[in-house]
C-alpha cells in the first residue's frame, strides 16, 4: 500500500527532450498514486509548465531530481530523460527512508541495481533484492 507515503516521481513528459504531455503516462500513474493516499514529489527537466496544467492537485514541484527524494518510501522513473541515467546512487540512498527504485523505463541493470543495494522493479524483468554485502 503506498497509504501514507511519499513517493519521488522523475519524469512526467511523455518522452525525453520535451514538454508534451499528451498521453504520457505519468498523468494515469500519478493520479493513482494520489487517489491511493500516496504523496507525491515530481520533477522533469522540461515539461514542469505543462504538467501543472493536467496534473491532479496537491502535488509537491521539486526544482531537481534529487529534491524529489527527500524522505521518500520509494523513487519511480517514468521518463528516461538522460540525466537520470546517471543519477549517484550513494546519494539516492541517503535521501530516501528505503533503497526502493522503480524503474519504468529499463534505464538501469536490475544486478548493477541489486549490487549498489536496492530493491528494484523494473518492467518485464525480475523483481531485484539488494546483494547482501
Amino acid at each position: 500500500s503506498v497509504q501514507g507515503k511519499t513517493i519521488a516521481v522523475l519524469g512526467l513528459a511523455f518522452k525525453p527532450n520535451t514538454d508534451d504531455m499528451r498521453d504520457a503516462p505519468s498523468l494515469d500513474i500519478i493520479a493513482t498514486l494520489k487517489e491511493s493516499g500516496a504523496e507525491i514529489r515530481v520533477y522533469d527537466p522540461e515539461s514542469m509548465g505543462e504538467a501543472r496544467k493536467v496534473m491532479p492537485e496537491g502535488l509537491i514541484w521539486c526544482d531537481s531530481a534529487y529534491e524529489t527524494m527527500g524522505g521518500a518510501e520509494a523513487l519511480v522513473i517514468i521518463t528516461e530523460w538522460n540525466q537520470f541515467r546517471s543519477l549517484d546512487f550513494e546519494k539516492v540512498k541517503a535521501l530516501l527512508k528505503s533503497p526502493v527504485l522503480v524503474d519504468l523505463r529499463n534505464i538501469y541493470d536490475p544486478d548493477d541495481m541489486a549490487a549498489a543495494g536496492f530493491h528494484y522493479t523494473c518492467v518485464g524483468r525480475p523483481f531485484r533484492s539488494p546483494v547482501a554485502k
